[in-house]
């Protein structure tokens, strides 16, 4: 089978594919060819390719990273069996426990002959998001849809399962989709969108919205986190769409220490309506600049 090293085009997603599209996208094609399921001789590969796509997309470093330099960049020497590849290893073993809840991932210490290419085992891909046990006996599956405030703090919440009241702890940084070990079944969560932040992982994205004069002249913005309200300094001379990174104000990570960052785009609102005044003065101001390259 022919390399496929379009990422976008093997999830079926276009290149302004939103995290969230992503995540559905790779959701439907590794279940449809997940080799447990699809036993055709094709299936394998695409599995494989589907989940090293993922891997690179679903991330939104290593996804800037391949829309800057492509495919190239996740290739070259030790890339192959028992190196480390572009990733340091696999950055989904291990496991942990959050109260009544624990987490398992197979590693892939005992495939050492097997070689990803750089890449983790898709399998280890597929557990991380799915929440492991895909082989193993069927567990009972349970949703639960929480508020974004809760996915960004943690919660505990008191449920009936099988005419049994039982309270279970949702760890900090959860998404729509992450799946919980708890006792013997499994819980899946749905995080309801909040209006104002847009989640990328563990980043969070804002818009803020400044006047022209602003842009020219600078200003001081106070801001909006998932914690608390901070001050940003706008510079002089800020353009339409500039990104403020605000560093470890983000979500929580889920499955390591520390935060994401929240970064804020500005947007220039231009005004419809202007007095004559303010056209005049308009006016004044684009006759004094010299070039009109200026912007």
């Amino acid at each position: 089978m022919a390399i496929n090293n379009d990422y976008y085009g093997i999830l079926g997603v276009t290149k302004s594919a939103s995290a969230d599209e992503i995540k559905r996208a790779y959701r439907r094609l590794a279940l449809q060819y997940h080799p447990d399921r699809n036993k055709t001789k094709e299936a394998e590969e695409k599995f494989k390719e589907i989940n090293k796509a993922y891997e690179v997309l679903g991330d939104t470093q290593k996804r800037q990273t391949y829309d800057q330099f492509g495919s190239a960049a996740f290739e070259g020497p030790g890339a192959g069996a028992g190196g480390q590849g572009p990733f340091g290893g696999n950055p989904f073993a291990g496991g942990g426990q959050y109260g009544p809840f624990s987490y398992t991932y197979t590693t892939g210490g005992n495939n050492q002959d097997f070689d990803f290419g750089g890449f983790s085992d898709p399998f280890d891909i597929f557990e991380q998001f799915f929440g492991g046990g895909f082989r193993q006996a069927r567990r009972q599956v349970y949703s639960l849809t929480i508020s974004f405030a809760d996915a960004v703090k943690g919660m505990e919440r008191e449920v009936t399962i099988g005419n049994k009241k039982q309270k279970i702890k949702i760890p900090a940084g959860v998404d729509t989709g992450s799946r919980i070990r708890f006792d013997t079944y499994d819980v899946v969560l749905d995080v309801i969108p909040d209006k104002h932040f847009q989640r990328e992982g563990a980043d969070i994205v804002t818009e803020e919205e400044i006047s022209f004069p602003q842009a020219v002249l600078g200003t001081q913005l106070e801001v909006k986190t998932v914690d608390d309200k901070v001050k940003i300094k706008i510079p002089s001379g800020t353009q339409p769409g500039t990104l403020i990174r605000l560093s470890s104000k983000g979500m929580p990570r889920l499955r390591s220490s520390g935060r994401g960052d929240h970064y804020v785009r500005i947007k220039v609102v231009v005004p419809k309506n202007v007095s004559k005044r303010q056209k005049e003065l308009l006016e004044e101001f684009d006759q004094t600049i010299e070039s009109k390259k200026w912007f």
